[in-house]
């Protein structure tokens, strides 16, 4: 195995950032610096950062975070903004999240210990569906949901993929359902902004086969991974 990967998957940090590592001379194997993230490493070799001592997971644990809103999903920020990490309980296994929610968006966060299988749940080739809950400012025109259902293109990016309905709406507030697969960058946000549609929450319910469910804010807890998921 790959020891940027070996490092990913053991829950250290993501790939992107054991390369970094490795590329600062912070990586060893066996005593010696790792030059280079495609050198080959297995299990009976001896992998420290810095003084830190690093292990394969040997079982795959997931958690569920509701992330408030202000938070942002990574372990540094120059700008000094709170961080999700900032609200696991001491004592917590190290975890790496499974995607990112924006600044302002809220909702349902997966961690994991596993690099692998956030990875797998990341991909977009494996197509896991997220679905949100989005309450516009106003109301909303159905030609236009028709029209994003049947895949919109905006600024040269294609979305689709994408199933939009209305769960509910009064005289101020018109509340949707957002199913999608691709998980493009701030995908939702940039479709309301091209309707002019003001987003006043934007909340994630599901992410693949995991559920928010009645977890509150700010709150997390174990659960189950789901085989095949």
């Amino acid at each position: 195995m790959r020891i940027a990967k070996f490092i990913a998957n053991a829950g250290f940090c993501s790939r992107r950032d054991a390369e970094k590592l490795i590329e600062n001379k912070i990586v060893k194997i066996n005593n010696n610096i790792c030059l280079h993230p495609s050198e080959t490493v297995s299990k009976n070799d001896k992998i420290t950062i810095g003084k830190k001592n690093i292990q394969l997971q040997e079982t795959v644990r997931l958690w569920k975070i509701y992330k408030p809103v202000k938070y942002i999903c990574s372990t540094k920020d120059e700008r000094n903004r709170k961080k999700i990490f900032d609200l696991i309980p001491k004592g917590f296994p190290r975890m790496i999240s499974i995607g990112r929610l924006d600044f302002m968006s809220e909702g349902l966060l997966l961690l994991t210990n596993s690099g692998d299988y956030s990875r797998t749940l990341e991909l977009p080739s494996e197509g896991y569906q997220r679905i949100y809950r989005v309450c516009i400012r106003g109301k909303i025109e159905k030609k236009d949901i028709e029209k994003i259902n049947k895949g919109i293109k905006i600024d040269n990016i294609t979305y689709k993929n994408i199933k939009i309905k209305i769960n509910k709406s009064d005289k101020i507030y018109t509340w949707l359902i957002v199913k999608l697969r691709e998980g493009k960058n701030r995908e939702i946000r940039n479709i309301c902004k091209y309707f002019s549609w003001p987003i006043v929450k934007l909340i994630r319910i599901q992410y693949g086969p995991y559920k928010l469910g009645n977890l509150k804010e700010g709150k997390i807890e174990e659960i189950k991974v789901i085989k095949n998921a």
